[in-house]
């Protein structure tokens, strides 16, 4: 059941993005939540997949996967003949410390301050198929204008309710105007902040592909090096998702580098 509006990436595209793998009753276990490589100790997510009011009590964040490209096979290959590309088999790693930011609520219809560290266990080794992401540290990625900006969100579409694909797919998305953002969200009641970045909108295209906590990145072009780095993170958007005028949520990441920054310990 392919996502609507995304395309299957590359096996080794998009190597900082994370599946979290919640423990359940009775040994079951599920991924429900994305997440973003920071470095070699820590995932940021969205707060709203470690302590929002969706998750059952009785489902516990456990583990993060890296690595992973289709969720179901063991080994992914992508290529014919003899133009086979294999990446290694996904890894696992627990997770020691959740972080929720300090000023989410959980219950808030606007879901401000939407983001949470995860320190893993051990440290990441990393590879072609497992790297981390650049965070958006430069002035002028702080306060970069992002109304018309060519972006890409990536994931599994992997909510706690959603239909999803094995596949880890794609799907270019524009910045809209937080106050033409606001106009549409606020027949929703919610209000949005200068904190989140509202992105998509178009018919069929929207972060319902990507997954709830995944990352949405840009490239950026300094010194003559071209790099991608993280701009937002998903947080929420319309129901059904992929609506035309509804662009997605996703809380702005250069908001919160010093909240991250601060946090992280080695």
């Amino acid at each position: 059941d392919r996502i609507y509006g995304g395309v299957n990436t590359k096996i080794d595209e998009f190597p900082w993005i994370a599946l979290l793998k919640y423990a359940k009753p009775n040994n079951a276990a599920g991924f429900h939540c994305g997440g973003v490589l920071i470095n070699d100790r820590y995932v940021l997510t969205a707060s709203h997949c470690v302590n929002g009011k969706d998750i059952p009590v009785t489902w516990n964040l456990a583990e993060v996967r890296l690595g992973e490209w289709d969720t179901a096979t063991a080994q992914d290959c992508e290529g014919l003949g003899d133009d086979v590309d294999c990446s290694p088999p996904p890894i696992d790693v627990a997770i020691v410390a959740k972080i929720p930011h300090p000023q989410y609520v959980p219950a808030s219809p606007e879901q401000y301050h939407d983001i949470a560290l995860l320190r893993l266990q051990t440290i990441v080794t990393y590879s072609d198929f497992i790297k981390p992401i650049c965070l958006p540290v430069q002035a002028e990625l702080r306060t970069k204008n992002y109304v018309g900006f060519r972006m890409q969100v990536a994931g599994w579409g992997r909510t706690a309710t959603a239909r999803f694909s094995t596949v880890k797919q794609k799907v270019a998305v524009d910045g809209v105007a937080l106050d033409a953002c606001n106009e549409v969200y606020s027949r929703e009641r919610v209000a949005l902040q200068p904190t989140q970045l509202c992105a998509g909108g178009e018919q069929g295209k929207d972060s319902c592909q990507g997954d709830s906590g995944g990352p949405l990145t840009g490239v950026n072009t300094a010194g003559g090096l071209q790099y991608w780095y993280l701009i937002g993170l998903v947080s929420f958007g319309p129901t059904p998702c992929g609506q035309a005028g509804w662009p997605g949520v996703y809380t702005k990441v250069d908001q919160y580098v010093d909240w991250v920054t601060a946090t992280i310990v080695a």
